[in-house]
């Protein structure tokens, strides 16, 4: 009778402890019951196995119990193995990216961004619920690199008055808030979500000049040699406005210039246009000088310009840099592009590994020693087996030249851009001011802040190529980040020096209808039929 009962309870409590189950997926509202149906379901299974104790001894005593209980102590290790990775890996943030171009990693760029976080951003996702997981995949490691940044994903269907505050007008809008400021993105990209987080944590924007009057390369024209459209939108993509400046018009740096370039002039510049340069180099300016080497052996040879950069130990070369070494044959050149790969330590090309490419340049040689407390540094070499070719005639006229040091060559490694920084000599200028007034009418003195401020920097890049930049080559692996990483840093705003977020290559294959029919026949037709004769072969034989 006693054991009847006992049976009874273990068919009660496995009922229990079904309808515990049911409970629990119907409705998981029903907390308590399900909780109560659970534990009495396990109470009663648990007195039912105390009262089997004598058949269960005698069935753990036998040879087939012995293994099934090492099969179970085996199965029970690798769950808790699963168990242990699965709990290490909710907590720890691992991936490796395998695609070409690391599109999947966050780039050297956006870690140095996140890292110079000094305040919390916030960071919201509108979308619809099934589309988080596309953000999440990119922003999860945002999160992961900087404490100071958290991400909230928002349902614009669920919360219309939260995205109408926002003034959200499509889904999939990304915003980032800092110190008061928002910016928004409309992608899950890489380069536009940093795109946006610089804006947001920069805030107003620094303005670039650009040059014009002699012949310099144009920001706002496309063409493929004298256009720098590609590098106008490079630049605004980190945060920079970007404006022509005739300066013989003007006859002064505005006031609001971050950096001034220079970029391919053809003819010389005025005196008048070098003594504003000058001036606003004194009064801790920031300029870069692309000069591009002569068109010929009775080209004009832009003295002005050089004396400007002898003054800041830099000599620009009259001279065409030859590469020998047949590194132009893997981007289709040939050795009138020098490739560059070596990059002597500075700030510009800190951790750069990627290799340059420049049509037509000219050397652009540090002086030793330097003078007035600058000393200019080289930032970008040739190889070993490139020189400086000062036989412009014949290397014009397509004649082979080789290095010929008696007449003047020099051999390589060739230094092609330098760079040299100073303290300011003069107070700056506010915004609005005419060079020696202030805004409001006053001497500049009187406008330079309290005496403890630090003393501002004079910075001054010169390379001897402008055509790396233009939009023939500024898609050539690293030149479009060398130039953006050489305005950064005249900006001073070293943070944004690094390797940016790359695309993915396009790597789909193009195949003709007859390519398509054979790997049809491949695929579908000859191959498996091979494996099938091959099978039947082996039964046969078997057989």
């Amino acid at each position: 009778m006693l054991n009847r009962i006992f049976g009874l309870l273990g068919w009660l409590g496995v009922a229990l402890v079904l309808s515990a189950v049911a409970v629990r997926f119907l409705d998981p509202a029903w907390q308590r019951t399900y909780n109560g149906l659970a534990v009495a379901g396990l109470v009663c299974t648990l007195l039912y196995i105390l009262s089997q104790w004598r058949e269960v001894a005698r069935a753990m005593s036998g040879r087939q119990a012995k293994f099934g209980a090492l099969a179970l102590g085996s199965v029970a290790v690798v769950i808790a193995i699963m168990v242990a990775i699965n709990y290490i890996a909710s907590r720890e943030n691992k991936r490796w990216d395998l695609t070409a171009n690391h599109v999947y990693s966050l780039s050297d760029q956006t870690r140095k961004v996140l890292a110079s976080l000094d305040a919390p951003v916030q960071v919201k996702v509108f979308a619809r619920s099934d589309d988080f997981q596309r953000f999440r995949d990119r922003l999860t490691e945002y999160a992961d690199a900087s404490k100071e940044l958290s991400v909230d994903y928002i349902d614009v269907d669920q919360k219309p008055q939260l995205a109408n505050q926002y003034k959200i007008q499509s889904y999939g809008t990304v915003v980032f808030e800092y110190k008061g400021r928002t910016e928004r993105a409309v992608s899950d990209g890489e380069q536009e979500l940093t795109n946006a987080l610089i804006k947001v944590v920069e805030g107003a924007q620094k303005k670039v000049y650009f040059v014009e009057g002699h012949g310099e390369k144009d920001p706002a024209s496309a063409d493929e040699r004298m256009g720098y459209s590609g590098a106008k939108s490079a630049l605004e993509s980190d945060n920079f406005s970007v404006e022509k400046l005739p300066l013989a018009q003007e006859g002064a740096v505005p006031a609001d210039a971050t950096v001034v370039v220079i970029a391919g002039p053809r003819t010389d510049y005025l005196p008048t246009e070098i003594d504003a340069l000058t001036r606003y180099l004194d009064r801790g300016g920031k300029l870069l000088v692309m000069l591009d080497p002569p068109g010929g052996p009775d080209a004009a040879p832009l003295t002005n310009l050089k004396t400007l950069l002898e003054n800041w130990d830099i000599q620009a070369g009259h001279d065409v840099v030859v590469d020998a070494s047949g590194m132009g044959r893997l981007i289709g050149t040939d050795a009138s592009v020098p490739i560059a790969m070596n990059y002597p330590p500075h700030a510009i090309t800190d951790n750069f590994r990627v290799l340059t490419a420049y049509p037509l340049a000219r050397s652009m040689t540090p002086e030793p020693g330097g003078r007035d407390g600058r000393v200019a540094q080289a930032i970008i070499e040739t190889g070993p087996r490139s020189w400086a070719e000062t036989d412009i005639k014949d290397l014009m006229a397509g004649q082979e030249v080789k290095l010929e040091p008696e007449k003047g060559d020099k051999p390589g490694p060739i230094a092609i851009g330098a760079a040299v920084s100073a303290p300011a000599k003069a107070p700056p200028k506010t915004a609005g001011a005419q060079d020696g007034k202030a805004a409001d009418g006053k001497s500049e003195q009187a406008s330079t802040g309290p005496a403890e401020a630090p003393k501002p920097e004079s910075r001054l890049v010169a390379i001897g190529d402008s055509d790396f930049a233009s939009n023939m080559a500024l898609g050539v692996q690293g030149n479009r980040d060398l130039f953006l990483n050489t305005v950064n840093w005249l900006a001073q705003q070293e943070n944004l020096i690094a390797i940016r977020p790359k695309q993915p290559d396009d790597r789909r294959l193009t195949l003709t209808a007859e390519q398509q029919t054979m790997v049809f026949w491949l695929s579908v037709v000859i191959i498996p039929g091979l494996l099938l004769l091959t099978g039947v072969q082996t039964w046969w034989r078997r057989r």
